[in-house]
């Protein structure tokens, strides 16, 4: 009999993340069923959960998307809640409605609140509303070349074109002057439809040189919110993030605390619960705009596990449960020291074309102040099928120094041998001035490369 707050949980994921909610689980003495596509079969969170169950061919959309084939494994299994972890269908309302509707928990946020924040203008209006900074914009969804040049005049070139109802860079252009705007705006909207199935589309001002900073956020189904401090995740290519740490070596305190306390107030008004985090950019004057919110655990999460103690797969677990967060954390939120993880990806450390394999060598660092989260092993292969993400590897220290040359030190012993990975491009960074100095922004790679 399971001593935790569910019967048996099914992890609708793959990888690393699958993983990290079956050690989650593991602690709080609850179960696991893992679901996995015929590329996953010798897996190690197949190899490590309680029960496994096929759920398709390799291609995704017949396996991790396929809704009527999770359920179906999730009702066989008698599982009483599904954890999405992060990317496949972590943000899909349609499918946290499905297991509501099935009698099955699922441990994210309510099925309406995650449809309002997917959609970035109503976000948008919700956090303006309630005092969090955002940048000046479209009031809405563009509906004309006309309105969106004539937004664009009144706040003033450059601008961007953004998506409404997704992210990772798609429908998203830089205009410089109206002569370009009707043409890239067809181009965005024609992107967005073809990427997530709406070509809806808003405008902002654009920041040429911001910094992105993202606040973790913790809410229970009581209308309790606790904000775990900020992640800086600059340092990126293409808009995917590449290394992320915490505290920001440039976030100014007051700053900070004046959005927290307008951003715990949104979070309640919108009936927010289980973990999210909210992202803004940050200007050269140090100020911050809102730009989106993730209702799901993100790939960085160690940082802020690292600085406060607090484990946050847990906490999502527990707070699904209906546990109060005065019973989920510890105590009063404290934050200790520096944490920094590194993304090695399977990719080519110069020209970041994926790299998937038979990783025929295997050495995973440890000592003091290091953790490895990672589904790789020695004969483990990496598939080409899905994300490049082999290991996340964090470095915690009493500063953001220490933290640095514990990752430098990390860094030399990771080895991994038959595919190329992103190592040699942490070292690099470890070692680069700007970055060492704490001034970088989200073209730092671009400028260095």
């Amino acid at each position: 009999m399971a001593s935790g707050p569910f019967r048996k949980i099914l992890i609708a994921n793959r990888g690393e993340i699958a993983l990290r909610v079956i050690c989650a689980c593991k602690d709080l003495g609850i179960p696991t069923v893992a679901v996995y596509s015929e590329a996953d079969r010798y897996s190690l969170p197949v190899r490590f959960a309680d029960q496994a169950i096929c759920i398709g061919p390799a291609k995704s959309s017949r396996s991790y998307l396929d809704i009527p084939s999770i359920i179906s494994a999730a009702e066989i299994s008698n599982v009483d809640a599904i954890h999405p972890g992060y990317g496949f269908l972590s943000e899909n309302a349609g499918f946290a409605e499905v297991c509501q509707v099935s009698g099955i928990k699922f441990i994210g946020p309510k099925p309406e609140v995650i449809a309002a924040m997917g959609i970035k203008e109503r976000a948008r209006a919700i956090m303006k509303e309630h005092g969090v900074p955002i940048l000046p914009g479209s009031e809405g969804v563009l509906s004309s070349a006309e309105e969106a040049i004539e937004t664009a005049e009144r706040i003033g070139y450059p601008v961007i074109l953004k998506a409404s109802a997704g992210g990772g860079g798609r429908g998203m252009r830089v205009v410089n002057s109206a002569d370009e705007l009707p043409g890239l705006l067809a181009q965005a909207q024609q992107e967005a439809g073809a990427a997530f199935a709406s070509a809806d589309v808003y405008l902002e001002k654009y920041i040429a040189a911001p910094r992105h900073i993202e606040f973790q956020i913790l809410a229970d189904e009581h209308g309790n919110v606790e904000i775990l401090g900020e992640r800086e995740c600059s340092i990126q290519r293409r808009h995917q993030k590449l290394l992320e740490e915490s505290p920001s070596p440039a976030l100014r305190p007051e700053v900070r605390e004046r959005v927290i306390s307008k951003l715990r107030a949104a979070i309640r008004a919108i009936g927010y619960s289980n973990a999210g985090t909210v992202e803004f950019l940050m200007d050269e004057k140090g100020d911050l705009y809102f730009i989106e919110v993730n209702a799901r655990i993100q790939v960085e999460h160690p940082v802020t596990e690292a600085v406060t103690g607090i484990d946050l797969v847990k906490s999502q677990i527990r707070i699904a449960a209906g546990e109060k967060l005065s019973d989920v954390l510890p105590g009063p939120v404290q934050f200790r020291g520096h944490a920094i993880e590194c993304r090695i990806n399977a990719e080519n450390p110069q020209t970041f074309a994926p790299s998937p394999g038979r990783i025929t060598g295997l050495n995973l660092p440890g000592g003091i102040g290091i953790r490895v989260d990672t589904h790789a092993y020695q004969d483990g292969v990496i598939p080409p099928y899905y994300d490049s993400l082999v290991a996340k590897l964090i470095a915690y220290g009493s500063d953001r120094m220490e933290a640095i040359d514990r990752m430098k030190r990390a860094l030399d012993l990771f080895v991994v041998e038959g595919i190329h990975t992103s190592i040699p491009l942490h070292k690099r960074i470890m070692n680069e001035p700007d970055f060492v100095a704490g001034n970088f922004d989200t073209n730092f790679i671009k400028r260095w490369m």
